[in-house]
């Protein structure tokens, strides 16, 4: 576990490490969006003082990782729909650059890697649909598309991509736990794949488009019905 005793070394910043643990913490979902986050029980597990925790938190926030309360309190992040709908919008314009330059620049090794992802993801969907292996799949998902973004050969590109992966990341957590079907990649991914190793930048950008658009219909969907369960819980 990412929060176990004694993972933090003393000979690095306790600051920088208790950041890092926390962020990895919460892009795995072992903290999951809603969680109150509470700096002494965070202190108590990474054996550090409040204060590294409080500045790592302060760092995580500036990232939208996580959310402060009026009450003061923490939590990690949660989104709502129109939240969806606008990282979806931007990831949207940024993929289609990404797999455009892809189809100029992408290597014949980032062809083969694609390749592998694309195989593992296929053996996952056929296995018995488990909470790791749902995380499997949404570690091959972020993969695929930055493996994409770096074949663009354009860095600047990356840089951006990655600030939008990491809100993805928690918004598929959000909308995974309930449901692991909303995330659909296997053949969406291989039309993707298909286009950018023909080199055609139209169809890539086509193909893109389509796959990002059928998955925020699935996260807006099951987002709309985990809000009307839970008014009705209330």
């Amino acid at each position: 576990m990412t929060l176990s005793p004694h993972s933090l070394q003393r000979r690095h910043s306790l600051q920088v490490q208790a950041y890092q643990a926390l962020r990895t913490a919460i892009l795995s979902g072992e903290l999951e969006p809603g969680q109150r986050l509470v700096e002494t029980q965070l202190a108590e597990k990474l054996q550090v003082s409040r204060t590294p925790i409080r500045e790592a938190i302060r760092l995580l926030q500036q990232e939208n990782l996580v959310n402060l309360e009026p009450s003061g309190g923490v939590r990690v992040a949660t989104f709502s729909c129109a939240d969806a709908i606008q990282l979806y919008d931007c990831r949207i314009s940024l993929e289609q650059l990404s797999v455009a330059d892809a189809c100029l620049h992408a290597t014949e090794t980032q062809f083969q890697e694609m390749e592998i992802m694309l195989e593992q993801a296929e053996r996952l969907v056929a296995a018995k649909p488990t909470r790791l292996n749902c995380f499997r799949q949404l570690d091959l998902d972020y993969r695929f598309h930055r493996l994409l973004a770096q074949s663009s050969g354009n860095p600047w590109l990356v840089l951006l991509l990655d600030q939008v992966f990491d809100k993805m990341q928690l918004l598929r957590i959000q909308t995974t736990k309930n449901n692991p079907l909303v995330l659909d990649i296997r053949m969406e991914h291989r039309a993707i794949y298909d286009a950018v190793r023909s080199r055609n930048p139209q169809i890539a950008k086509e193909a893109i488009t389509s796959h990002l658009n059928a998955s925020k219909e699935r996260v807006i969907r099951e987002m709309e019905q985990i809000q009307l369960e839970s008014k009705i819980g209330q």
